[in-house]
């Protein structure tokens, strides 16, 4: 970790605590009103320097301390709630914190909330000088970028428009293009990469990863954990307001998708499954070639998947399909495998039980895996719960030559075979 000398951020015991909200009262009467009006002074007098009660507050930000070099690209990763915009609004300083520090070095360049500050009645030319002059960037410098803003934002032959025409995706995108072109030392991002269509979010993609090339540093809030991994240098994990974790972008993406699931609640007390409840399932396990649930396996392993369930007495019929997805830490989907698609009879379901997917030669390199699995029958749903299982793939022989395959060879390995044929030579199909 730097130290504070060396950094372009430097953060101690930042906290920020919000009262949760009043009750608000009845109707009074005048006389009430006004023998308040007199005794509030008092009132205030004696609840100075008393805490509010712990009902009725709420720590978004609790301790959080790290240090950013000058350069450094780094995400902030965590679930709802867990205080990621709360760190970004402090260190832009759009409110001001309960305890701690945070030091800046250099100018600030946010991209908090897109849009904000366009006029639906002026055009878009208007809005980009009105824009750009709200986020710092002085009318030379729009001047220079204005060409370069419109083009990024595909909106040319719209730009003397008002923006109350614009499409909700035309708007969003010159809204990125002026806060994207910001030259700036420091750069705050929450979220803005999700806007527009997939192919613009590329673009904003391509546009982030051109500041982080110009040595700027970054501050990236995203649920995109694929754009975290691919623009980020390191990263934060936030949860419950708390630092988790600050370490490498793997080591952090790795840690979030682990902690998502083992810190839900069980199986039985999700909310988020779905199904008739005819059938039930209990646990969700990787077990070995042995029968031991494992939670660590190696690339080439011979694994199967286990569903543990129990099934209502009156289910009785056999066509019932089970399926399970896989997919990495970052949320690429790797397969999804059911039933149907070897032709599996289950015949009559006991009472309780278990579901094998088993898999001979584990197709995966290195890295972190989710799992989310369904019971179906015809159309309906008994079960289904996503992101009931994670566990780790680990190095190992899968193609059994010595050579260990890397995680960043892909999201899949392929047992495939090499040959060569003259030209001349007949190929057999």
């Amino acid at each position: 970790m730097p130290t504070s000398s060396d950094s372009a951020i430097s953060v101690r015991g930042l906290s920020k605590r919000y009262r949760i909200g009043a009750r608000v009262g009845q109707y009074k009467r005048f006389s009430e009103t006004v023998t308040d009006l007199f005794t509030a002074p008092l009132r205030r007098l004696a609840s100075m320097g008393r805490p509010p009660s712990v009902d009725e507050t709420i720590w978004a930000l609790k301790d959080v301390s790290f240090d950013i070099r000058p350069g450094e690209v780094v995400g902030i990763i965590g679930r709802n709630g867990a205080g990621k915009s709360t760190l970004l609004k402090l260190l832009n300083r759009i409110t001001e914190p309960t305890a701690g520090e945070a030091v800046i070095h250099g100018q600030v360049g946010s991209l908090l909330e897109v849009g904000t500050g366009f006029h639906p009645e002026l055009t878009g030319r208007e809005n980009v000088y009105l824009n750009g002059a709200i986020l710092g960037m002085r009318r030379r410098e729009i001047d220079r970028k204005f060409d370069e803003i419109v083009a990024f934002a595909e909106v040319e032959k719209f730009i003397d428009t008002p923006v109350k025409h614009y499409s909700s995706g035309m708007y969003v995108r010159l809204a990125f293009a002026v806060a994207a072109h910001l030259e700036t030392d420091i750069l705050f991002v929450d979220e803005v990469l999700a806007v527009g269509d997939s192919q613009f979010q590329k673009k904003c993609l391509g546009k982030m990863g051109d500041v982080a090339k110009v040595g700027r540093t970054v501050l990236l809030v995203s649920h995109q954990l694929a754009a975290i991994e691919n623009l980020c240098t390191s990263a934060l994990v936030l949860s419950a307001g708390s630092l988790a974790l600050a370490g490498s972008t793997r080591e952090a993406i790795e840690f979030y998708s682990r902690s998502a699931v083992s810190n839900t609640t069980g199986l039985d007390q999700r909310t988020d499954r779905r199904g008739s409840g005819q059938l039930r399932v209990i646990a969700v396990s990787v077990v070995d070639e042995h029968g031991q649930i494992v939670q660590t396996v190696r690339s080439g392993q011979a694994i199967a998947i286990q569903l543990r369930f129990e099934a209502a007495a009156e289910l009785k019929s056999t066509n019932i399909v089970v399926g399970i997805r896989l997919e990495t830490s970052t949320g690429i989907s790797v397969f999804t495998h059911h039933s149907r698609l070897t032709r599996t009879d289950f015949g009559v379901l006991p009472p309780r039980g278990s579901f094998l997917c088993a898999i001979d030669r584990l197709p995966l390199p290195p890295g972190a895996y989710v799992v989310t699995y369904s019971v179906f029958r015809g159309q309906e749903y008994l079960d289904r719960l996503p992101d009931a299982l994670a566990f780790d793939v680990v190095e190992g022989d899968f193609f059994g030559g010595g050579e260990l395959p890397a995680a960043s060879h892909g999201v899949a390995l392929v047992d495939a075979q090499w040959r060569v044929t003259a030209e001349d030579a007949h190929v057999a199909p």
